[in-house]
């Protein structure tokens, strides 16, 4: 199982209008995930205690309590670099941690309101991926430019609110067309999570959660694993669509980000090596 697919079952708090972004994103949450999952690899049979995390990173029960809590006390790095090698997290899960604490990450910079005025160029640059389809989406995967091969696979984008992660997540014809959907669906829903650790007050964010949530199938899988995944990149997959090919596509997504628009992510759909695609 890679580090796409891991995750602890999570039941996150509930109210009249449906979860707030908080209750089901926030740090909170991931810690008591985290310590789940960190007491299921030492054989525990259950969460990591408390009193044993915050001994073995040198901080007070009570301390770890708050923290717990949603309380972001003083953090020095060293005592948030201990906590993560405790509960054993990956580099997406401590870039999360990182973004919760510190408003930032160790390995990238803060993503800031892109230009509008440089996407022409980027839309050169998509469209000099032909016949590769290829795409660039917002920092709430509202798709902003896409060459005509994308088009061609994938007619939605055409739309003039197309998003991808909404596609995605809630449309019967992804469910139809993404072989294996769930989990296609587990490593989105991943990527909502770090996105709202990296950018928590975005507006944009928390409505989309909101409304992807709504949907039962997407609330169930949400609930059961509490995984962080920064991007597809190199993520291997098979498509089924019959109005380009009678036999089932392998890709492989290829994820870059443009220096000058952070915040911005270009993705071309290569060829997958010919071994198989992941089982």
């Amino acid at each position: 199982m890679t580090g796409q697919e891991r995750g602890t079952e999570l039941t996150p708090g509930q109210g009249p209008g449906g979860p707030a972004p908080a209750d089901v994103a926030g740090l909170a949450v991931l810690l008591r995930s985290w310590r789940v999952r960190a007491g299921q690899r030492r054989g525990l049979g259950g969460p990591l205690p408390q009193i044993e995390v915050a001994a073995d990173i040198g901080m007070s029960v009570r301390w770890y309590r708050d923290l717990e809590r949603g309380t972001i006390p003083r953090l020095d790095p060293r005592v948030l670099s201990r906590l993560a090698d405790i509960l054993g997290l990956d580099v997406d899960e401590r870039a999360a941690l990182h973004f919760h604490a510190f408003g930032g990450t160790p390995y990238a910079p803060r993503p800031h309101a892109d230009d509008p005025a440089g996407l022409p160029a980027l839309q050169q640059l998509v469209d000099r991926q032909l016949p590769r389809p290829a795409y660039v989406t917002d920092t709430r995967w509202d798709i902003v430019a896409y060459n005509s091969a994308m088009a061609e696979w994938f007619p939605w984008v055409l739309a003039q609110d197309a998003n991808l992660i909404r596609w995605g997540l809630t449309t019967q014809e992804a469910r139809e067309q993404l072989v294996d959907w769930p989990r296609h669906a587990y490593i989105y829903l991943a990527m909502i999570r770090f996105a709202m650790a990296e950018r928590p007050d975005e507006p944009g964010l928390s409505a989309l959660l909101r409304e992807i949530l709504q949907d039962p199938t997407c609330r169930r899988l949400w609930e059961e694993r509490t995984c962080i995944v920064g991007n597809r990149d190199g993520h291997r997959f098979r498509l089924h669509l019959p109005h380009v090919s009678s036999d089932t596509i392998d890709v492989v997504t290829q994820v870059l980000l443009p220096a000058g628009h952070p915040g911005l992510r270009f993705v071309v759909l290569g060829d997958a090596p010919s071994s198989p695609a992941d089982d």
